[in-house]
């Protein structure tokens, strides 16, 4: 139903037009408090780049973040990142993410990042306060964030929105009538657009999602996708059918196809009565993270990688990477 409310194949959004207006005057005035020095935000010592999105659900924002990271990285840059941990539950804040933290404290990004690329990586709801932990832990050059672009009390030298490319914008309202939680003229003060499939348009970098080989939860066998027989597929993602469409592509046996709500925790039980004994459950590495502890034999994740245009996506890296040439934090 919030698809179509979204999507503007329902009236119903008319309906929650007085609380989008509501959500975008306190939008509004909370940027433009940040904006006239109202209110105060904090400079790090390092340079420190966003990645997010404008809209609410899954846009592929992680997996670059992972790129971005894991490009960093091969140039001999120390990268930290830092995350609001969304669906994780810390006793205390700002959490370092180390291999003994779970999904349960971080939230699924924060430790799928940490797994995928070893950096170092920080979770707080006050991404200030994520950002002075990492600092203080570690030595660093420059600071991720996994999404953010909103969290305006934290100063950013770099900005990158991530958009799927076949929904986009939808309706185009504020929340909750419409998927935005700053509307699309936004896109004007970014440094770089990353579109997530469908076309690009003028000025943005098209993204694809490439992962053809899917991982054993338990052997950590590599298998391609179309090899795996009698697949039942699940994915609790912020869109899930993006995931069922790659399998398809892909050439995955698909059995069944089931949807679980973005960030929700699983258990053994509920997951062992997808998939029988002749079948194999396939899921996204997002799920994958929080299921490690009680997999089976017949259980696999996909990864996938965010593959850029060569030209561009080194164009955008290399302005990055000026930010770093000028700091005293460099190598």
């Amino acid at each position: 139903m919030i698809e179509r409310i979204w999507s503007g194949r329902s009236w119903l959004y008319l309906l929650l037009l007085p609380f989008s207006a509501l959500y975008g005057l306190i939008s509004g005035l909370r940027w433009l408090s940040y904006k006239t020095g109202l209110s105060q935000s904090w400079k790090a010592p390092v340079p420190v780049v966003v990645v997010g999105n404008l809209t609410a659900g899954g846009n592929g924002k992680t997996p670059v973040v992972i790129w971005l990271v894991e490009q960093l990285q091969k140039k001999g840059y120390r990268v930290g990142v830092v995350s609001r941990g969304y669906g994780g539950k810390a006793e205390n804040y700002p959490l370092l993410v180390t291999k003994n933290v779970t999904t349960a404290q971080a939230g699924d990004e924060p430790v799928l990042i940490h797994r995928r690329t070893g950096a170092p990586v920080a979770v707080a709801p006050k991404r200030v306060a994520a950002v002075k932990a990492l600092l203080a832990d570690t030595l660093l050059d420059i600071i991720v964030t996994d999404d953010g672009l909103q969290h305006y009390a934290l100063q950013r030298d770099f900005e990158i929105a991530v958009i799927d490319g076949v929904r986009r914008f939808g309706n185009g309202w504020w929340l909750p009538a419409g998927p935005m939680r700053e509307l699309s003229g936004r896109l004007n003060r970014v440094n770089a657009i990353v579109t997530n499939g469908g076309t690009p348009q003028t000025g943005e970098l098209s993204m694809t999602l490439a992962g053809a080989l899917a991982v054993n939860m338990v052997s950590g066998e590599k298998r391609a996708v179309n090899l795996i027989s009698q697949a039942v597929a699940m994915a609790g993602i912020g869109h899930p059918p993006r995931f069922f469409a790659t399998l398809q592509q892909l050439g995955a046996d698909l059995q069944k196809e089931y949807p679980f709500a973005d960030h929700q925790r699983y258990t053994e039980d509920q997951l062992r009565h997808l998939a029988d004994a002749n079948q194999n459950l396939l899921m996204t590495e997002k799920d994958a993270v929080k299921c490690f502890s009680f997999a089976q034999s017949n259980w696999w994740y996909l990864p996938v990688d965010a593959q850029l245009p060569q030209e561009k996506g080194q164009a955008m890296l290399r302005e990055i990477c000026s930010l770093l040439a000028t700091n005293n934090n460099i190598k």
